[in-house]
């Protein structure tokens, strides 16, 4: 009986020992990356969540946010496709992984990196500067069927939710997406910042992004590409399926690691990002945002990955913007 003891004891320990070889935690700085400039809808997620990580002590090493702009978002992809296996390095992204892959601006799809969480979904609005003789939705309707190419539409990259919700939206009041003035952006701050100061006519981005120049009569919205209306501060932005326009269109923000990552550092990852979206502040900015809680990991993360590029391939062939 003592012999049989100790042999449970020795096989507990033994299992216990395995589970601790397993486990994983990072043992140096981690970069958040994010493939535009600061200030747009995916860099404020990123801050968001490192901010959240840090004030509840969720990981004990550093994190720093790292911009790498450019190339429709191809630069920052191929950084992160460059450290294989590094549970490190973390990269924030959206749609544009999957328009990129399917339009061929870059052979990386979302099949090349490690998988971890989908965070929240986002709807896109459209914004004109106050200044703007577009009033209303309405206006902009008018203007876009009378002629497409005299409203210069900013958005953030080619391909990215924001440039899709344009392109839907005039395909939608009847028009061609190859006929459409567009500008595309290193990040939607960039977009803003061309609108306020009357470089392009209209704007359309994640609805995060409009409250400060909202609030300071700086920016009119005159449409959400929502299924309804957000509430609160924009309670009074009606809905382009309000105004006659059958269309919703939105955006996911997730995060994914390099290719090659470990199950014990995705398991670290989903555990740790499921304690942001628990907590109290990550609630509030949820609600602050308009953004709609999405939590979702692995197999069903990656069985909705694969449906959205389906999906997004059909619109962009449809489109014409693919083959």
């Amino acid at each position: 009986m003592k012999l049989e003891r100790t042999l449970i004891a020795l096989a507990l320990l033994g299992f216990a020992a395995t589970g601790w070889s397993q486990a994983w935690s990072p043992q140096r700085n981690v970069e958040f990356v994010v493939g535009f400039v600061p200030g747009g809808g995916v860099d404020r997620t990123a801050r968001t969540v490192e901010r959240v990580l840090v004030a509840n002590k969720l990981v004990s090493s550093s994190i720093t946010v790292v911009n790498k702009p450019g190339g429709g978002t191809s630069v920052a992809y191929n950084y992160v496709s460059q450290r294989p296996s590094d549970g490190h390095t973390l990269m924030f992204f959206g749609p544009g992984l999957l328009t990129n892959h399917i339009m061929g601006s870059s052979p990386l799809a979302h099949a090349d990196f490690t998988l971890i969480a989908s965070l929240f979904k986002e709807y896109t609005v459209f914004a004109v500067n106050t200044a703007s003789p577009i009033r209303t939705g309405k206006d902009l309707i008018e203007r876009l069927k009378k002629d497409p190419k005299s409203v210069t539409i900013g958005f953030a990259s080619i391909g990215g939710a924001s440039h899709l919700s344009a392109v839907l939206f005039n395909k939608t009041i009847g028009g061609n997406a190859r006929d459409l003035k567009v500008v595309a952006f290193k990040g939607t701050a960039d977009a803003i910042t061309n609108l306020l100061g009357g470089h392009i006519d209209l704007a359309t981005f994640p609805v995060s992004s409009a409250s400060t120049h909202v609030a300071a009569g700086t920016m009119r919205l005159v449409g959400a590409a929502a299924p309804q209306r957000f509430g609160g501060a924009f309670a009074n932005v009606p809905t382009w399926k309000e105004q006659g326009v059958d269309m919703a269109f939105g955006t996911f923000r997730a995060i994914m690691g390099p290719k090659g990552m470990g199950a014990a550092q995705v398991a670290f990852w989903e555990n740790t990002l499921r304690k942001v979206t628990e907590a109290a502040e990550w609630k509030t900015d949820l609600e602050k945002n308009f953004w709609l809680d999405d939590f979702v990991t692995g197999a069903q993360f990656r069985t909705d990955l694969d449906k959205e590029y389906a999906d997004m391939k059909a619109i962009l062939v449809d489109l014409g913007m693919a083959k």
